[in-house]
């Protein structure tokens, strides 16, 4: 195996010499070359001034927006005037709840029910709980719901004369607060009798029958969002029930994540082939288990059934009596499996240098403990920007005046008003409020400062997507750095430095701040563009032009590989700033010519090692995802102690808990892993990189382990001593 690895090297070798210059002359040897690079000076310093003044803009737009925003008027709803309804501190503090005069004015707009319904709407106390409509003769004036100026008791005009003037509200059915709005709470059919009581059938202002249909039609988001509701009150029971259970899950993911790494230091090509064999007979088992519980499945009532056969539901339960769902299930579990045997069958060679790297990366690891835990820092950067984005476009959205809209408007009906413009809500109304049109509030704006809201929304998006590739460019060029320091010491760990992660950081936000501006700026850019293309995709949903779908789909595909493409270099990049110093462009060209010198070994390794490492992460995931499955599902109760099964609470939702655990685990190994796969990488351009400076001669000795020169069939010549 070592030889025909050695066959393989220089086979690749041959081939990229027969190209010579194309990429690049190979790294030729340097006797003081040892590792990182001590002397070294700022680079990229025009992009890390740009950085330094574009944060400097951000925190403005954020100071401005704390200024002038107030959250309160996102969460409470706002009526027909721009008044908000329970604000603390405000004229309608105790009236928390939003009422609709007309919702089945709102079925026009569809999920406009909740702005920019063109009917008045206010604030009140509390949601009717009687039924009304100013038609019934024996209405009473004190059960009018009517404008805040207008009290029904004392006003001259009639019921009738109040509800056409919009004053009033001409009918209203029992309702229920959900999200501080109150819509109908009664079913269909007591809503049609109701609406008829005494032969008195409900009307608008403009005397059209109101039935059923139409307040649904009305409220129909709103009854979407109510079932949403129930569901999630469901949910939120059961994370209360069970929060216990999902630490404890996550606490063993990190234990496992633990052992892991310490276990790699040791046999990692035992534990690599044992998560590869034990992946194997998992998804071997599910194949058998799906299969076999669509064959217990046949002829059940109802299991034959077609996904499109049965009504949508939040109950997987009902999904999962199906026999086409663990069809599915089964036929996706095989290809899995037959690819992963494909995959070990025709790269077990690979495999094994990849192995072996992952061994190196675990002994680096190893000798440097503080490389896991500096991710948390990385980690805590990344929630303050998260933080500091979330909240600074939170308090923009809710800055500036109110701005009030016309709808519902004809034409040629209000002057020069249409659909559309702003208005005045007070001189709209008494100027053209008998014409149906109204001067609804839709948001805030006005002023220099928020009619640039849309920009300043725009620069913050960018500003949050820069910053957060930074953090994350900067957490990798600083592991980079310290293990690089590894590979390159000569008697390991002797001459590994004690705070390699520490000089790592200090290097890079002392001279390199610049560069990894500049990767990250190219990353948050082509973001923006992938996410202005998502916008318009979903604009063009309902759009009949197939051409315009097809090259829509083009672009995003081929943004997204350039992305990929992008990430690929910049990680790249760093390695060979935080080994050389040099810019950003010239450390990238380093890097592409290096990997295209060495396409087949970057190619198939490094794809072979990210692999592995993934297959160690599925393995904590997929055990605890499977054992958090049969722990609320009642599969292991035979085989734990009663005491422990008299714990588990029974839920509404069991894949509710299943999914968090999941979720949770995959985000502690990924904080693991992704300490691995830097050290990968770093250790693998260091590895060709070696093999290009060094030939193994007194004079030019490999770096490289024993472990790795036996793999590749390389060798010392002599005694392996440290070079001058």
């Amino acid at each position: 195996m070592g030889r025909g690895c050695a066959r393989e090297v220089d086979s690749t070798d041959t081939d990229t010499a027969d190209e010579e210059g194309k990429y690049g002359e190979p790294v030729k040897f340097d006797p003081t070359f040892h590792g990182p690079i001590k002397n070294r000076s700022c680079t990229d310093v025009i992009c890390c001034f740009l950085f330094a003044c574009c944060i400097v803009g951000w925190i403005t737009i954020g100071v401005l927006a704390f200024l002038q925003g107030d959250p309160q008027t996102l969460i409470y709803p706002t009526d027909s005037l721009g008044n908000v309804c329970g604000l603390q501190g405000g004229a309608y503090e105790n009236k928390p709840v939003l009422f609709f005069f007309d919702l089945a004015a709102c079925a026009k707009l569809g999920p406009g029910v909740v702005l920019g319904c063109p009917t008045p709407q206010v604030c009140l106390e509390k949601c009717p709980t009687t039924y009304f409509t100013y038609v019934d003769p024996l209405a009473e004036r004190s059960d009018c719901i009517c404008k805040y100026h207008i009290d029904p008791i004392t006003d001259e005009r009639t019921i009738e004369e109040m509800v056409k003037a919009d004053d009033c509200a001409p009918y209203y059915v029992e309702s229920s607060e959900f999200i501080d709005r109150c819509i109908p709470a009664l079913a269909e059919e007591a809503v049609d009798v109701i609406l008829e009581i005494d032969g008195s059938m409900a009307t608008d202002k403009d005397g059209e029958n109101v039935t059923y249909g139409l307040i649904y039609e009305g409220t129909k988001y709103m009854s979407e969002v109510l079932n949403l509701q129930e569901f999630s009150q469901k949910v939120f029971q059961d994370f209360v029930e069970s929060w216990w259970i999902i630490l404890i899950s996550i606490f063993i993911s990190m234990v496992i994540s633990w052992l892991w790494i310490l276990l790699m230091r040791c046999i990692a090509w035992l534990i690599i082939w044992l998560s590869l064999i034990s992946l194997v007979g998992l998804l071997g088992f599910g194949c058998y288990y799906c299969f076999k519980t669509y064959s217990d499945l046949e002829g059940v009532p109802d299991s034959d059934l077609s996904f499109t056969e049965i009504a949508f539901t939040t109950n997987l339960s009902a999904y999962l009596a199906l026999q086409d769902t663990w069809l599915a299930f089964g036929i996706i579990i095989s290809v899995l499996l037959v690819i992963l045997l494909l995959v070990l069958l025709f790269l077990r060679t690979r495999i094994m240098l990849a192995i072996e790297l992952i061994g190196e990366a675990s002994k680096a690891v190893g000798h440097m403990n503080s490389t896991l835990f500096f991710p948390l820092i990385t980690f805590l950067l990344e929630a303050g920007v998260f933080v500091f984005g979330v909240a600074t476009a939170v308090f923009l959205a809710s800055s500036g005046k109110q701005q009030s809209m016309v709808v519902n408007a004809e034409l040629n009906c209000c002057g020069d008003y249409k659909n559309g413009s702003f208005c005045n809500s007070t001189d709209f109304n008494e100027k053209y409020g008998d014409t149906g049109a109204k001067c609804m509030f839709i948001g805030y704006g006005g002023d220099f400062y928020n009619d640039n809201l849309f920009w300043f929304q725009l620069a913050s998006l960018f500003m949050w997507l820069w910053m957060m590739y930074f953090v994350i460019a900067l957490g990798q060029m600083t592991l980079a750095g310290a293990f690089a320091s590894y590979y390159w010491a000569w008697n390991k760990p002797k001459d590994v430095p004690t705070f390699a992660v520490t000089e790592s950081f200090w290097r890079s936000l002392r001279y390199h701040l610049g560069s990894l501006a500049f990767g990250s700026l190219l990353i948050a850019i082509m973001k923006l563009i992938r996410i202005f293309l998502e916008y318009i995709d979903y604009k063009l949903k309902a759009s009949e032009n197939m051409l315009a779908k097809f090259c829509m789909k083009c672009l995003k595909c081929c943004f997204w590989c350039l992305e990929k493409f992008l990430k690929f270099i910049n990680k790249n990049a760093y390695i060979m700033i935080a080994i050389y110093g040099k810019n950003f462009c010239t450390s990238a060209r380093t890097a592409l010519f290096l990997i295209m010198r060495n396409v087949v070994r970057v190619f198939v390794l490094d794809n072979v090692t990210d692999f592995l490492l993934f297959i160690g992460k599925l393995m904590v995931v997929g055990a605890l995802g499977v054992f958090s499955f049969f722990l609320f599902t009642g599969g292991l109760n035979a085989y734990m102690p009663d005491v422990i099964v008299d714990q588990v609470p029974n839920l509404n939702y069991y894949f509710i808990p299943v999914i968090v655990i999941t979720i949770g685990a995959y985000l502690i190994s990924s904080g693991f892993f992704s300490v691995y796969g830097m050290a990968v990488d770093t250790l693998f351009l260091c590895f060709v990189e070696d093999c290009e400076r060094h030939d193994g001669s007194e004079e030019k000795p490999y770096y490289m382990s024993k472990s790795l020169m036996k793999i590749c069939g390389k060798k010392n010549k002599k005694p392996k001593r440290k070079p001058k």
